[in-house]
């Protein structure tokens, strides 16, 4: 796929967003924020800010991309568990595509840390694809007049747009 980068780039957290619901990533992409009113954010926060104290922390890069942890090897994201695996890998896989478009190159590391465990996470060409892919969806999403249609996930109550969503329906 042949993109004009420059016209594609996105803040890191809508990759993100994209692979957990497109709603979501609509309703942000309008600066409709919810995430302060919402304590697992805040508990993700704090976690954040605790864990991996001696490591180099939040660089940002263009106002757009905001890694958790680099070092001359690797760019690291610290995320408390490992429910939105897809949606934290192509997070990370953005940020090395990212990255390599600005000449620098690096493995990735999700630091999952209510499970102790580390994914690295290596930008292959069939990755790039992935996330060229996803770029353009995610500028069609941001686009649209009117939101996605919302649809019911299991993770829905946690987070912090289902007010927005769902007030006033019935719990079944």
């Amino acid at each position: 796929m042949d993109i004009n980068f420059d016209d594609l780039k996105v803040q890191g957290i809508q990759m993100q967003y994209y692979y957990v619901c497109p709603r979501k990533l609509w309703l942000f992409s309008k600066q409709i924020t919810m995430e302060h009113t919402n304590d697992q954010v805040l508990q993700g926060k704090i976690l954040h800010e605790q864990a991996y104290s001696r490591e180099k922390k939040e660089v940002s890069i263009d106002n757009l991309i905001k890694l958790d942890m680099i070092s001359d090897d690797y760019v690291g994201e610290v995320k408390s568990s490992s429910r939105m695996m897809e949606a934290d890998r192509m997070q990370l896989l953005y940020y090395l595509y990212y990255l390599k478009q600005l000449k620098i190159e690096r493995t990735g590391k999700i630091h999952y840390v209510k499970e102790r465990r580390t994914e690295e996470v290596y930008l292959t060409t069939e990755d790039e694809k992935k996330v060229e892919k996803a770029l353009v969806k995610i500028r069609e999403i941001n686009s649209c007049e009117s939101p996605p249609s919302k649809k019911r996930l299991p993770y829905c109550p946690k987070c912090a747009y289902y007010l927005f969503c769902f007030v006033g329906e019935v719990e079944e």
